[in-house]
């Protein structure tokens, strides 16, 4: 049973842990919504998981922890588990999907945890961590369905009840559920106007199906740039805590979540992974009701793997109109590329690269195809400079 006490319990315990993560005010990333982000990426592993995973470890008897411990984890969770396994003299293994970021992984081994990779996702490496648990007596530290890492979860919802108690709404992001299901339980027993909504990758909507549907369901595969909540099926406690507790559950694009990335580089200094991103996605394109409300995001993690980071900023770019891509069909003559650029530069388009190619066979003989990449401000923007081309005299084609 989740109780108020034992989430203050863990309060107390992970004070001599974590870091302080206070709300950062902000009206830049929905200027019609008065946002507040408990930026959980700058706790001690990049990440909100070390709550659950040290107050889970903590409370293991001496003989639990004589045997040491084992998790599955997409990254965050490992890190949270190999800290605290660590700072107690307990031997720990990880087991992690073989696609987890490198640089996950090696942060995992620094903070000295033994490595499995499993072939496959999340739900793969749950299942070799089971069986490896079986074999050797390890205590298995769940990393969303069980009641002590859901109390440390937990321990957000007091801390955003405390600092904020006049909020409107939490959007938390949801992967198994863990986290959502301490925010929201806190929350509710603290303060039950406070709304409470959860967010998932549209290429991961365990949680979503699973509350729509009114039961537990599977997904047969999953697919997001926000690995850190690619879950296929929820857990059992997780999915009970939010039919009770939790308002409403939403989803969000891949692009959504590259433009929330983008914005919270930009507008806040603050490096987001796709699974923290989630909930600033939600409040910046309006999939809940945040209007003239007072709203707390919940940045989970910030673990982004930077070979990724260049590609995700792109997308990210393209999504709000910050960069657009035009191919023109023109006559090869002398004057053509002056006219096409004279057009843009008017307009404060900047061309930051450019492919000139001869047109096609079926094409006019004389033809050829401009490709132009531009740096833009906005939708806006754009359409402006597509209208003034076409206004000029120049073709745009989609090919």
């Amino acid at each position: 049973m989740l109780s108020l006490d034992k989430f203050y319990h863990a309060s107390y315990v992970l004070k001599s842990v974590l870091r302080r993560t206070d709300l950062v005010h902000t009206t830049e990333l929905n200027p019609e919504a008065d946002i507040y982000l408990k930026p959980e990426c700058l706790q001690v592993t990049g990440s909100f998981k070390v709550r659950g995973a040290y107050y889970k470890i903590a409370t293991l008897s001496d003989e639990e922890k004589a045997k040491g411990v084992i998790a599955c984890s997409a990254g965050n969770h490992a890190q949270g588990v190999a800290l605290a396994a660590s700072k107690n003299g307990i031997y720990s293994l990880i087991c992690l999907p073989d696609g987890a970021p490198i640089s996950k992984v090696e942060a995992t081994r620094r903070r000295g945890a033994d490595i499995c990779l499993v072939n496959g996702v999340y739900d793969d490496a749950y299942r070799r961590a089971l069986e490896l648990r079986d074999e050797k007596g390890y205590t298995f530290i769940h990393p969303f369905d069980d009641e002590a890492v859901i109390s440390g979860q937990g321990t957000i919802g007091l801390e955003i009840a405390d600092a904020l108690p006049d909020a409107d709404a939490v959007i938390v992001p949801i992967g198994g559920g863990g986290l959502i299901a301490g925010v929201a339980f806190a929350i509710k027993k603290l303060n039950p106007n406070i709304k409470v909504y959860g967010v998932q990758a549209a290429g991961a909507p365990s949680m979503f199906n699973a509350i729509h549907d009114g039961k537990i369901e599977c997904l047969p595969s999953v697919s997001t740039i926000a690995d850190g909540i690619a879950v296929k099926e929820p857990g059992t406690l997780t999915f009970d805590a939010c039919q009770k507790y939790v308002d409403d559950i939403v989803t969000v694009s891949d692009d959504e979540i590259s433009a929330a990335i983008l914005a919270l580089i930009e507008k806040q200094k603050m490096i987001a992974e796709g699974a923290g991103a989630v909930s600033v996605a939600a409040a910046m394109f309006n999939k809940v009701p945040v209007k003239g409300k007072k709203v707390v995001c919940v940045v989970s993690g910030g673990n982004i793997d930077v070979t990724i980071l260049s590609r995700v900023i792109r997308r990210g770019l393209l999504m709000t109109g910050r960069t657009c891509s035009l191919t023109l069909e023109l006559i090869d003559k002398p004057g053509q590329l002056l006219g096409v650029s004279e057009t843009i530069a008017k307009l404060g388009g900047n061309v930051i690269s450019i492919h000139h190619e001869r047109a096609n066979e079926g094409s006019d003989v004389n033809g050829c195809y401009l490709r132009l990449l531009l740096e833009t401000k906005n939708g806006e923007h754009i359409n402006q400079i597509r209208q003034a081309l076409s206004d000029n005299g120049f073709k745009i084609v989609n090919l």
